[in-house]
């Protein structure tokens, strides 16, 4: 019995960061910062962007985001006004590069997501 317990908890673990993805909030388009209506133009577009490292594929190590086969996602660098660096705002796309299936902006450097509703 202990066992089938131990099974079933690990089940449940390995199942959490894909239930957690879908009550991800949401955002919408206007109220994202000027500088990732921007970026959104440019991932749409094709280019050109900022910094060397956009559009480089987002391994989603820590899982907030739907599962997806490696690849699937790419992130994009929302300019963050003042910074000396890259900031810690981003843009994760899923999908085709002009046309993703789906976009989410992090404020934090991946800490949290929301969707973004266009």
């Amino acid at each position: 019995m202990r066992t089938m317990r131990s099974l079933l908890f690990c089940a449940l673990l390995a199942l959490a960061p894909a239930s957690l993805a879908l009550a991800l909030p949401e955002i919408g388009v206007h109220e994202l910062p000027n500088e990732a209506r921007e970026v959104l133009k440019h991932i749409r577009a094709g280019g050109p962007f900022a910094y060397d490292r956009d559009g480089v594929v987002f391994g989603n190590r820590e899982g907030i985001l739907p599962r997806h086969p490696r690849g699937y996602y790419r992130e994009y660098t929302v300019r963050t006004p003042g910074a000396r660096n890259r900031g810690a705002r981003r843009i994760v796309c899923g999908g085709p590069p002009r046309s993703p299936d789906a976009c989410y902006y992090s404020a934090d450097h991946y800490n949290s997501f929301a969707r973004i509703r266009e």
